[in-house]
């Protein structure tokens, strides 16, 4: 038995032990996301607009691990209307600094790996590199997105006789305390997935002016300043649609 069977055994136990159905779904989610994936990257082979596929890519993921896994509630529909937006407007934020930063295409340090390749493929680098930005963001603000409406929709089951503007500031509250730990991941989930990148700056002799300027390396920052400038603007957003669509539930009720 493989090391990595023992593993996602190991992890299907526990989510199934720890979150039950939804705990399984959860990691059925995974084959799904991936399968999405997949089939995002034929498209872009394929010549398919690359924006387009990705946005509904991006779509069909938040739909997955927000209606799939927690079924079709006040909850699911707020982060899941939250995240589409917040999704469209950092697409814009993106191409601004792809367009602005030049970061597309590979730095100096990946280029003599692939120095046997043939880089005339039919893809423009400068879409790929901002769908990779893109979706790289979708996971983040979707966690996120349902934390904040989930912790709402238990503000208002214990006090339904909140106003909408309560619920808004309640939601604001809870998204002051997400904020840190969410920055801290984002930052240590870099610094563990590049501490190697810097161990090879090291030995490339790179000054600090020269690895502060990599491609490589600025393309990874920018992203994640992108991801969390998605997670802060998606807050008080989840904020404002889960207050006002709970304020109309009760008021209908």
């Amino acid at each position: 038995m493989s090391v990595q069977l023992v593993m996602a055994l190991l992890l299907v136990l526990l989510m199934g032990v720890v979150g039950g159905r939804r705990g399984i779904s959860s990691f059925l989610s995974l084959f799904f996301n991936f399968a999405v994936l997949y089939v995002l990257v034929l498209l872009l082979i394929n010549g398919f607009p690359a924006l387009f596929v990705t946005l509904l890519a991006c779509s069909v993921v938040s739909y997955i691990n927000l209606f799939y896994i927690n079924g079709v509630n006040i909850k699911t529909k707020a982060a899941f209307i939250a995240t589409i937006v917040t999704t469209f407007f950092l697409l814009l934020l993106i191409i601004l600094v792809h367009r602005f930063a030049m970061i597309q295409g590979f730095g100096p340090e990946e280029v003599e790996e692939y120095t046997t390749l043939s880089f005339f493929v039919n893809v423009d680098f400068v879409q790929i590199g901002i769908c990779t930005m893109v979706t790289g963001t979708i996971s983040a603000i979707t966690d996120t997105a349902i934390s904040i409406s989930s912790s709402l929709h238990e503000v208002h089951h214990r006090n339904p006789q909140l106003s909408e503007k309560e619920l808004f500031r309640s939601g604001m509250t809870i998204g002051k305390d997400i904020i840190g730990t969410t920055t801290n991941t984002l930052y240590f989930s870099f610094i563990g997935s590049y501490l190697a990148l810097f161990l090879w700056f090291r030995d490339l002799s790179y000054s600090f002016g020269e690895a502060l300027n990599a491609k490589v390396l600025v393309s990874e920052v920018l992203s994640m300043f992108v991801i969390g400038i998605g997670v802060t603007g998606i807050i008080p957003l989840t904020a404002w649609v889960t207050a006002r669509m709970l304020w109309n539930k009760s008021s209908r009720a």
